[in-house]
């Protein structure tokens, strides 16, 4: 299952662990965009994090597919 660990900017020790059969990741216009992989035809977001909040996001699930980096 695809899971991403959110490491906050500011908040240390504070990171957030997303998780969801269907998670994808994109870096848009300064922001983080957590989608699901079945609504991306209506470009739903589940969640949206300002991307100068988040000092990285890392894979952690066990298939550890590269999370796509920032242009």
């Amino acid at each position: 299952m695809p899971a991403y660990l959110v490491v906050h900017a500011e908040r240390h020790g504070e990171d957030t662990l997303i998780e969801d059969p269907n998670l994808t990741v994109e870096f848009v216009d300064g922001w983080v965009l957590f989608k699901d992989r079945d609504l991306i035809k209506e470009n739903r977001v589940a969640v949206a994090i300002p991307a100068m909040q988040v000092r990285r996001v890392e894979r952690v699930d066990e298939d550890q597919e590269p999370a796509p980096q920032e242009e």
